[in-house]
């Protein structure tokens, strides 16, 4: 088995008061572990358990529910924590900055419609900035599916995950996911995405 468990980069209570530490800790503990635990349940003695996640998602049809649910609840969790610090917020830099402003203008209209996406997915999933040939985009997908998936509608490489599950954000904002969104441009570490855009 080549997957393993990653360590939280901060502590539970780092990111307050925007993400509180009781919801971090459940987040983490409870639901990225549950789902890293039955990903590697699913994959057990098959050749999957020497595939890398992006090869696995490749060729994610093929694959069984439990390896797109759990392996999706995986990566994507793993992905969300790093695209937060407590040093997070501002505006982005650098050759990223530049991207964005090429294709949505400003860094005002880019955040104007990541949010109006992120809040008007329905149901649970997650909201992304992707890289692809021509750019960026940014796209939404269920559940744990993620745009390296080969059943995505719009696949690319994902550089910023956002979360828009109850349980990230229920104990704190309830059903107020508009202001869940608001807060968390409070934690987004830039630095971190950029590496993300650079190394994609």
């Amino acid at each position: 088995m080549i997957h393993t468990f990653p360590d939280l980069p901060y502590e539970y209570d780092a990111l307050e008061p925007y993400i509180d530490a009781q919801t971090m800790e459940i987040h983490y503990n409870k639901h990225h572990r549950t789902y890293f635990n039955k990903f590697s349940d699913a994959i057990r003695g098959t050749e999957l358990e020497t595939q890398t996640l992006t090869s696995i998602f490749s060729s994610m049809s093929s694959h069984s529910a439990a390896v797109r649910n759990h392996g999706g609840g995986y990566f994507n969790h793993t992905l969300f924590w790093r695209c937060m610090s407590p040093n997070g917020g501002g505006v982005p830099t650098g050759k990223l900055a530049e991207q964005i402003n090429l294709q949505f203008g400003d860094f005002e209209t880019f955040q104007r419609k990541f949010s109006e996406i992120a809040i008007n997915t329905f149901g649970s999933g997650f909201t992304w900035l992707i890289k692809t040939p021509s750019g960026l985009d940014i796209v939404s997908t269920s559940n744990q599916d993620n745009p390296l998936m080969n059943i995505a509608e719009v696949q690319g490489q994902p550089i910023l995950a956002l979360d828009l599950w109850e349980h990230a954000y229920y104990l704190s904002y309830q059903n107020r996911r508009p202001e869940y969104i608001s807060a968390w441009w409070n934690v987004v570490d830039w630095d971190n995405i950029a590496a993300h855009f650079g190394n994609g």
